[in-house]
């Protein structure tokens, strides 16, 4: 006789859907308000404007030890808007706005709290990173609003247990590592959680009778049992095929522009091979830069790049990638509650029980904690262990995605003890940063060629 399967539990708060997309709205107009300025060449956009040319016209390959699809977004811009400002910068705009929707979706859908919610969207639309990225023609947005969206779908899978949304996750996770590599230690997760999730189920089924002496083992029925949780009549091998297999062949698959340049076309029984000539060539940046750092400064929000500082345009104008002061400082403690409350949830052992595969009550929130606290250390883990000595201050735009939602979590659960000042308090420092460091986020005019004095509040940030 079949168990019934258990469903995921609903939501005590409403669907905050409407404060989402108000925030959304206004990190739009904003984001597209006055795209072209600066119209002079920001950065990065001197290597991956000609990469793009290239790519319209298949000539030949530049730019080649970064993947395709962020270079591809900025040649789509170009084709529908022309070879200006507003053109290059055009797609990732797009990409930004809609990668933090599913960014906050995947909040919502991982937490079921609206209020810790509606603070995430507004401290991830104000971190800075995010916004400056939306606004530059450079490969991150490709791979961070994929990774946003692919969450996502994950947790709308763990959620609705519906096995589109496993699919689509896949996708996404394919189009992020098509912008770049930085989300790839990120992406084991997703299947890691559905073999612990199945291996629950199975654990449940055995308790409640149905592996009788005539069934197959248990170890079997975790690969190929169908029934209970996560994603009822999705096997844990099937899952591997959308989580593991098929986000491979969505990144190949961005590479097809390249097998039909004029010159020295990629062959598509060579793309094997290709990945190993591009790691090569990243490893080979070896020359220093003014604003290279490390991943410790990025913690600290301690080594910033001024991406453009000049008279331009009229005036003097400067963006600065640099995270909101208060959000990035407050929530590395709001990091450390996260890790030591996933922490202390594991040694309950609440998310151990037979057929257990989805955490209740304060048991759900606790579980996030732990999993942000995880994915922080994750998106770090790659920079810190890697090879590369040139890095930049916005590969910490994954992590500070986590750190907000690190301090969204626990004012979440202050808000919840009856603690709301915490809240309306980090609420408005992050929007009073915002709007103090605009000017320097979105190249408005400046008074004068000094005023950056007055945003550089550190002499490292100079």
């Amino acid at each position: 006789m079949n168990q019934p399967i258990p469903l995921p539990p609903r939501a005590s708060e409403p669907d905050p859907i409407r404060g989402v997309l108000a925030i959304v709205a206004v990190f739009a107009v904003l984001v597209f308000w006055r795209l072209g300025t600066p119209s002079k060449i920001m950065f990065d956009e001197v290597h991956y404007l000609p990469a793009a040319r290239h790519l319209i016209a298949l000539s030949s390959r530049l730019n080649p030890e970064h993947p395709l699809l962020g270079k591809e977004l900025i040649a789509l811009g170009m084709m529908l808007f022309g070879d200006n400002p507003f053109g290059w910068r055009f797609c990732n705009a797009l990409y930004g706005v809609i990668g933090l929707y599913g960014a906050i979706r995947a909040f919502w859908w991982a937490s079921l709290s609206g209020r810790g919610t509606l603070l995430f969207g507004v401290f991830l639309a104000t971190n800075f990173i995010w916004f400056v990225l939306s606004r530059i023609a450079i490969l991150d947005m490709a791979m961070a609003a994929s990774l946003a969206l692919a969450f996502w779908q994950w947790a709308l899978a763990a959620r609705k247990g519906a096995r589109v949304h496993l699919v689509l996750a896949g996708l996404f996770m394919g189009l992020s590592m098509g912008g770049k590599w930085n989300g790839v230690p990120l992406m084991v997760f997703p299947g890691l959680w559905y073999a612990h999730a199945r291996w629950r189920a199975s654990a449940g089924q055995a308790s409640a009778g149905q592996a009788s002496a005539g069934r197959p083992h248990r170890a079997l029925a975790w690969l190929v049992g169908r029934a209970g949780g996560p994603v009822p009549g999705v096997c844990l091998i099937e899952a591997a095929l959308w989580l593991g297999i098929w986000p491979v062949l969505v990144y190949f698959a961005t590479f097809t522009p390249a097998m039909f340049y004029a010159v020295n076309p990629l062959s598509p029984w060579h793309l094997v091979e290709w990945q190993q000539t591009m790691l090569k060539l990243q490893d080979s940046v070896v020359k220093p830069h003014r604003y290279m750092s490390h991943w410790y400064q990025w913690m600290l929000n301690a080594r910033p790049i001024w991406f453009f500082y000049e008279k331009w345009d009229g005036a003097q104008r400067g963006v600065l990638m640099i995270g909101n002061p208060y959000t990035m400082w407050a929530g590395l403690p709001a990091l450390l509650w996260c890790a030591a409350d996933g922490a202390m949830a594991l040694a309950r052992r609440s998310l151990a029980l037979p057929g257990k595969w989805w955490p209740t009550g304060r048991d759900r929130l606790s579980a996030l904690s732990g999993m942000v606290a995880l994915f922080y250390v994750g998106s770090l883990f790659f920079w810190a262990i890697n090879g590369k000595p040139v890095q930049f201050y916005y590969h910490y735009q994954l992590a500070a995605v986590f750190l907000d939602a690190a301090l969204a979590l626990v004012l979440a659960q202050l808000w919840r003890r009856g603690l709301r000042w915490p809240a309306w308090t980090s609420l408005a420092l992050a929007l009073l940063g915002f709007v103090y460091f605009f000017p320097i986020l979105a190249a408005l005019p400046l008074p004068s060629v000094k005023s950056f004095r007055l945003f550089t509040w550190m002499p490292v940030w100079k």
